[in-house]
This record gives C-alpha cells, sequence and structure tokens, in this order.
C-alpha cells in the first residue's frame, strides 16, 4: 500500500505534518527575555502566525513535489517555437557558481574584480564578432529590454543629427515585443506585410519608407522561420531614405557562423544569451539581452561598458550615454554561462549549433507537412510554422486541442496561434539539442493526434488527461488565481 495518495498532489505545505513536527530548533536567547507587550503594546498580534509544521524531509518531498509537477525542458520534448526551449550544459551552472564569479559584489573596486571584467570584455567581443557589429553592451536583463536599448540608442542618434523621426517599420510576421517597444520609445508604428514567400514585401517596404521613418525592426530569420531572400535590398533601402535597420536576434541561433546581421546591413541587434547560448529560457528566470551595434552608433549605448587599457579592465562611460539601463553590469550569472557556452563549443560548434537547429526543423517539416498544412512550404531554418486550419474545418478540432493532447504524449505544446498572419498556427522549434528518436517520437505523436482528430475528435477536446491537472479555464486562470497560502477550510473558519 502506498503511503502517498492521490490527495497529496494537490495539498498546500499547510495541510501537511503535524503540531510537534519541527526541522528549526533555535538557539537560546543570549540576551534576558522580555515581554513583547510591554514593547510593542498593541502592536503586538493576538494569534499565532499560521506557519506549517513540517520536518526537513517533509519540506525537501514538497518542494520535490511541486517540482515534478511541473513541466520543463529536463522532463520531456519541448520545442516551443520563437522561445528556443533546448538543453542547457551543467557547464555553465558549474561556471557561473565558482566563488570567484558567485561570491564577488557589485561595489567591489574593479582592481579586486579583473577576472569577471576580462570576462565582459571578452565576451562583448565575442558578441562582435558573432553580430558583425563592433560595439557591444551587457546592460540590458532580457530580449525586449534590448529592443527598446536599442531602440533608444537610435533614437539619440537622429536626434544628436537633429533628425528627430516619429515612425518606425514593423513587419507584420513580428514578435510582439517590437511594436510595444516602437510604442515604449515614442514613435508610431507602421505595420509592413508579408509577401508570398513569407518575407518582406518589398514593394509595400517601399511605399512605407519616408523622411520620418527612424528605423524598421526586422527578425532574420521571422517568426515563420524563413530566411528573408531580400534582405540587403531592405536594408539599402532603409539607409537611402535615412533611417537605421534594427535586428532582433532571437533567432539567431539559426545562423551563427553562417551570416552576420552587420553583415546583412543592419546597425543594431539584440542577442538573447538565454536562448542561444546557455541559461534556461521562460519561466520567468534571469535572462540577458546585450546589444550590439555600428561604429556610429556606440557613443550612444547604455554605461558601463568594460573596456581594456592595455594594464587591466575597467568600466566606462560611452561620450554621449543613453543612461542606464539596468543597476550595476547587467545578469552577470546570465553572461558566465553564455561565455563558457561559447568557449566550449568555440566558433565552429556555433556553426554545427545552427546547422543542426535547421537540420532538425527541416526534418520534422518534410515528415508532417503531408498531414499538417505548411503554408510558406519552401526550407525552413530553426523552426517552421504549420496550420491546424484543416482540422477545425474538418473536425471542428482547433489547435489549441492539438497542442493540449500533446501533454498526454509527454510533449510540451509548441507554440500556437502565433505568428497571425497563419491561421490555427503551430510553431515548432526543435532545437539542436534533441535526438533523432525523440524527434521520430514527436512527430509519431502528432500523426497518432491527427488520426485521432478525424475519428474520436471528442476525446482531442477534453485532452489532455494525464496531467496533474487538466484543461483549464486560461482566461479566468490568469484573472483570478488560486494562490491560497493556506486550505480553503481554515479560511472559510475564519471569516
Amino acid at each position: 500500500m502506498s503511503v502517498r495518495s492521490d490527495r497529496d498532489l494537490g495539498r498546500l505545505i499547510f495541510e501537511t505534518g503535524a503540531p510537534e513536527s519541527a526541522c528549526v530548533l533555535p538557539p537560546q536567547p543570549d540576551v534576558p527575555e522580555t515581554d513583547l507587550a510591554s514593547v510593542f503594546g498593541d502592536a503586538v498580534r493576538a494569534d499565532a502566525p499560521h506557519l506549517p509544521h513540517v520536518t526537513e524531509v517533509e519540506i525537501a518531498r514538497h518542494y520535490e513535489r511541486l517540482a515534478g509537477l511541473n513541466f520543463g525542458v529536463d522532463s520531456g520534448f519541448y520545442p516551443l517555437g520563437s522561445c528556443t526551449m533546448k538543453y542547457n550544459p551543467r557547464i555553465g551552472e558549474r561556471a557561473c557558481r565558482l566563488d570567484g564569479f558567485a561570491g564577488i559584489h557589485p561595489y567591489q573596486p574593479a582592481r579586486s574584480v579583473q577576472g569577471a571584467l576580462r570576462l565582459m570584455h571578452d565576451l562583448q567581443e565575442a558578441l562582435a564578432e558573432i553580430s558583425g557589429l563592433p560595439a557591444v553592451t551587457l546592460q540590458p536583463a532580457a530580449g525586449a529590454h534590448g529592443e527598446l536599448t536599442g531602440l533608444m540608442v537610435i533614437r539619440a542618434y537622429h536626434e544628436s543629427r537633429g533628425d528627430a523621426r516619429r515612425r518606425v517599420l514593423v513587419p507584420d510576421s513580428a514578435h510582439g515585443t517590437n511594436p510595444a517597444t516602437v510604442a515604449m520609445c515614442g514613435y508610431e508604428v507602421t505595420q509592413v506585410p508579408s509577401d508570398e514567400r513569407g518575407g518582406v514585401d518589398v514593394d509595400a517596404l517601399k511605399s512605407a519608407l519616408g523622411p520620418d521613418v527612424a528605423a524598421i525592426m526586422l527578425t532574420n530569420p521571422n517568426t515563420l522561420g524563413l530566411f528573408d531572400e531580400n534582405i540587403l535590398e531592405i536594408t539599402r533601402l532603409v539607409h537611402e531614405a535615412g533611417a537605421l535597420a534594427y535586428y532582433d536576434g532571437a533567432n539567431l541561433n539559426a545562423i551563427m557562423g553562417k551570416v552576420r546581421p552587420g553583415d546583412m546591413g543592419f546597425d543594431a541587434v539584440h542577442i538573447n544569451l538565454h536562448k542561444t547560448f546557455g541559461t534556461p529560457h521562460g519561466g520567468g528566470g534571469p535572462g540577458a539581452g546585450p546589444v550590439c551595434v555600428s561604429a556610429a552608433l556606440a557613443e550612444f549605448l547604455p554605461t558601463p561598458v568594460v573596456v581594456a587599457d592595455g594594464s587591466g579592465y575597467a568600466l566606462a562611460r560611452p561620450a554621449r550615454s543613453i543612461g542606464r539601463m539596468r543597476s550595476f553590469a547587467g545578469n552577470f550569472g546570465v553572461l558566465v554561462r553564455a561565455y563558457a557556452y561559447i568557449r566550449a563549443v568555440g566558433g565552429d560548434g556555433l556553426v554545427e549549433v545552427s546547422e543542426q537547429a535547421v537540420v532538425s526543423a527541416n526534418y520534422l517539416m518534410a515528415r508532417l507537412k503531408d498531414v499538417f498544412d505548411v503554408p510558406y512550404e519552401r526550407s525552413c531554418m530553426h523552426e517552421f510554422v504549420a496550420s491546424g486550419a484543416r482540422f477545425r474545418k474538418s473536425y471542428g478540432v482547433r489547435t489549441l486541442d492539438i497542442a493540449k493532447r500533446l501533454l498526454d504524449f509527454g510533449v510540451h505544446p509548441p507554440t500556437v496561434y502565433f505568428p497571425l498572419i497563419v491561421d490555427e498556427a503551430i510553431m515548432i522549434e526543435p532545437t539542436e539539442t534533441e535526438s533523432l528518436e525523440t524527434l521520430d517520437a514527436f512527430v509519431e505523436a502528432m500523426l497518432a493526434i491527427a488520426t485521432e482528430a478525424e475519428q474520436d475528435p471528442e476525446r482531442l477536446h477534453g485532452a489532455p488527461y494525464t496531467t496533474p491537472v487538466r484543461r483549464l479555464d486560461e482566461a479566468r486562470a490568469v484573472k483570478e488565481p488560486d494562490v491560497a497560502w493556506r486550505p480553503a477550510s481554515e479560511a472559510r473558519a475564519d471569516a
């Protein structure tokens, strides 16, 4: 007989243990004990706090159980398109926990943290080489933060020339953060449609350009997983209009060592270290979105940047800096992980990473395209977008149903309903870290679900069936989250 019931799965820590259980024994006071009421008066609480009474092993099991309820890249395939949920080598975790990195304080004088500064300087150099842009800031804390930084730098550049502009062009396949960043910077968004090949419509771009355009924000490969075949013409047209080209580096893992944003004609790019190199992505954990810029934009970068003067390393302020974008020097632990990743695989290794990511995505697309429609059927990069519209029209099964059913096969759902220009979109990014066996298992799961959609669509409407929590009302889960810190019965009793 099991000593653990199904009910344990939903128990709060307050519902475990017993009054006599404890795991902390406070030391005996070394000062005279004092009556708290004599010190705090009416401020002293009347009732004891509602704290759990548990042993150390019960605490350990509680959090181990909670961790097991989650789905992570360490527990299963996680083909979340545009989010690059790949395995992250543990050596990066080990590196950032070294005493010389984890034990330092940002207020230490530069002479006492030369090793950390050298790592940051060398990382700047590596990112400059990878991006093809010479100047780098490590300050931004995430990709969207990098976008904001890059666009603020571009705005400072235009204003320094007495040429303040008001519009930024954004393709209709862009990440949602792009137009949001444009608005935050005080610019107006002008959307540019895609052409029949999934790239930027060049004729529409020509019509949208004008003397009031400050920049274009472009992801290449874009969110359809397609490399824009006209990228050199696009950046040329943008520059001819006096505007600058901003590269959203969220998909940089598809092109490393093959082509560089700077060589495509871009003036600024942010790089998601937590997606492209190391550090798990998602879950609200720390990220890092360094920004690389051309020589013309270097003097506007945030402060500080790390410089080498021949005798050591120091933090410096660019001549016309836009100021600080974050406290201290950025998310240092993420910088260490990314540096460890780049040094571990080397230049040739980065090329192999991109090649394998592209091969894996094309393999999945080739195996699934006869069942799941692919609206832009040409070679993809690191991800591709399929459509579940046929299943909705024929069987009443939506992409959301397919995604939820995948959980019963031990697969995290891909990104769905994005990009918005594809009906019932399913965006799949396998990454370079998954084996052929895993990719084949995913294909078999997708094909089995497609068969279920035809033969038993109601089964998909009710999925998932094997997860700790079944299908949620996702809108209500966001608007009315249950974050009770004690059992509902106890809360009702006190009401």
